[in-house]
């Protein structure tokens, strides 16, 4: 088993954030499960994938040419895979991946970890989408995402496929337990 984690290139403020993403790489090595993830050597990329690889662990880096260009690219993957660009990236990641988790960062883990859930919504895959809540860091995008079912724009059975842990440990156990709805993409009236 593989998971991509998408994750910020900065730290962030709180050093809670570096602490999950450590746990986070050190969990996966010592579960015997690859880590999968944007192959950066700076911000939280570059503490996950340490503590990944102090572990013992696997991990395979997908990095686009540009960035590696620019001196990000971590040196000790197991496997580095160097892209034309993100599009290939974000599509070479869900490939490698048997499940996609977020931990803080800012819009491009955003937009790597709702493209993932995007194409689970669609059927184009099965495979599990989570959060890590750090710190109360996505309380916010977790009440936007509840207000959006409120208002019709995402349906309930949408909303629980996007798995929510704030403890690193309950990560493997949920993705495990996960089970795709059987639901069409497009919510009608009749379902409100």
């Amino acid at each position: 088993m593989r998971i991509a984690v998408y994750c910020g290139s900065s730290s962030g403020f709180d050093p809670a954030f570096a602490g999950a993403a450590e746990a986070v790489g050190r969990q996966l090595a010592e579960a015997g499960i690859g880590l999968v993830y944007g192959g950066g050597n700076i911000g939280l990329m570059a503490v996950l994938a340490d503590a990944a690889i102090a572990a013992g662990g696997e991990v395979i880096g997908v990095i686009p040419q540009a960035l590696v260009d620019r001196e990000l690219a971590h040196p000790g993957c197991t496997e580095l895979h160097i892209t034309t660009n993100m599009h290939a990236r974000k599509a070479l990641m869900a490939e490698k991946a048997d499940a996609f988790v977020a931990l803080p960062g800012g819009i491009g883990t955003l937009e790597e970890l709702f493209e993932a859930w995007t194409w689970g919504q669609l059927g184009w895959h099965t495979k599990p989408c989570a959060l890590i809540n750090t710190a109360g860091f996505y309380d916010d995008l977790i009440a936007f995402l509840d207000s959006s079912v409120a208002h019709g724009f995402l349906s309930a059975e949408h909303r629980a496929m996007l798995i929510e842990v704030e403890a690193v440990a309950d990560l493997i156990d949920r993705i495990g337990d996960y089970i795709p709805p059987q639901v069409g993409k497009w919510i009608d009236r009749k379902d409100l």
